[in-house]
């Protein structure tokens, strides 16, 4: 397949340098995406660069990841307006090895192919290198005049907000220029990709690699992700939605995709998931007949908690999804096994002790004081009084008292004010 083609038909370009379609075309070609280390998980954002990466080993090319082990040390100016904090090497190793897990459940590095995944770190050539080595032999080729030039660099120094910007992180473009030159000495990688706001660091690793290797690199963007409502894709409330189950859990990483809008949704299933042109196309128009149904959002949401999670994980968060937001009555939640109700560990949740529901909970407690759900008693009586608010699927009042009888498996309550807010009352 030609990787171009297929990543523009996804939305999935923003730049790219001229003639790297037809060098791609050529025969295998290897290229790197560079990964911030400075998490031991990937977050959502990561996606759009490592599903490129997929796309291109799909292509029958060689796929490089790049842990960025120094240049996390350093800390990237581009898009940001502080400098970030910096990581000692402990910390940096264990989340490589952490990344590397995520990153297997969409690369190929086991398979003994040609084309075959491999992940670097740069720490690993460039913790022997002396400063004055760099400054010599890498820091003579690129002007002053060049690097201010970067808008990632005009940015932080025009800011009014910025307090300027260090050594340290001016030069980063330089060590991630650097990168592209080592890789394509020792790999022949002849491509850089990455987010468009990485475009003028791309763009430094090709001129040293015209420089100083007497070669021609070549770059490729996606572009940032947007949603349609000017909201910042990948954030909830809560923070980040992570890969790591332990930080976002299948059920809460699978209601993220099932509410994304209509608008959206079309956008984010050419780009997250592997369903080919001809089938994103038939989804798209029978979603525009119907969109009352969501299924446009019900077969993302099915595609990407299975590539992440897996088909059980994606099936536990359809049955609780179901339970929460379905016509599940009281006796069907009471019937739930233990097992199945680790699910609602993706649910926002308050923990009570047994000795405090011994003699029961009133449900302006339940609703505020004791738990948070709602932000006052005012706003709890309020709701109480709209009757829009259930225990365990059944309307109640003001009068009513939560006891143990409520309890599912002896320890959940679930509590909901109107279809789509939901809470846990979890008794230890």
């Amino acid at each position: 397949m030609n990787f171009v083609e297929e990543i523009t038909w996804r939305g999935m370009l923003h730049d790219v340098m001229p003639g790297t379609e037809e060098h791609l075309q050529e025969g295998m070609r290897a290229a790197y995406v560079g990964i911030d280390p400075t998490a031991d998980s990937l977050h959502i954002g990561h996606l759009v660069a490592v599903m490129m990466l997929r796309h291109f080993q799909l292509c029958g090319h060689k796929p490089y990841t790049l842990v960025g082990g120094a240049t996390g040390m350093i800390g990237d100016p581009s898009g940001k307006s502080n400098e970030r904090n910096l990581l000692d090497e402990e910390t940096l190793l264990h989340n490589q090895n952490a990344l590397k897990a995520q990153l297997s459940k969409f690369l190929d590095f086991k398979s003994g192919q040609d084309n075959a995944a491999v992940l670097v770190n740069n720490y690993d050539w460039m913790k022997d290198f002396s400063f004055l080595d760099f400054i010599r032999d890498v820091g003579k080729h690129i002007t002053v005049n060049y690097m201010m030039s970067k808008d990632s660099v005009k940015k932080r120094l025009s800011s009014d907000a910025s307090e300027g910007m260090s050594f340290t992180e001016f030069t980063y473009q330089l060590v991630q220029g650097y990168d592209f030159l080592h890789l394509y000495k020792e790999f022949n990688c002849t491509l850089q990709m990455g987010g468009s706001d990485q475009w003028g660091n791309i763009t430094t690793g090709t001129e040293l690699i015209r420089r100083i290797g007497n070669g021609k690199g070549y770059a490729l963007t996606c572009p940032l992700i947007t949603k349609a409502d000017g909201t910042k894709f990948g954030k909830t409330e809560s923070g980040n939605i992570w890969l790591d189950p332990k930080l976002t859990s299948p059920y809460k990483f699978y209601q993220y995709w099932l509410n994304t809008s209509d608008e959206d949704a079309e956008k984010f299933i050419k780009i997250f998931t592997f369903l080919s042109r001809s089938e994103v196309e038939k989804l798209v128009e029978n979603h525009q007949k119907e969109p009352h149904l969501r299924n446009l959002q019900k077969i993302l949401a099915e595609e990407i908690t299975i590539m992440v999670h897996s088909r059980e994980d994606y099936e536990n968060a359809v049955k609780a999804s179901e339970v929460l937001f379905g016509k599940s009555t009281a006796e069907d939640l009471k019937s739930l096994n233990a097992t199945f109700l680790d699910v609602f560990e993706g649910v926002p949740q308050a923990e009570i002790s047994g000795a405090e529901f011994s003699d029961g909970l009133d449900m302006i407690a339940a609703l505020s004081a004791k738990t948070n759900f709602l932000s006052s008693n005012t706003e709890a009586r309020r709701a109480l009084k709209e009757n829009s608010v259930s225990v365990n699927k059944e309307k109640v009042d003001e009068n009513y008292v939560i006891t143990r009888e409520d309890l599912i498996n002896n320890k959940y309550v679930i509590l909901n004010k109107g279809k789509r807010n939901t809470y846990i009352i979890r008794v230890v």
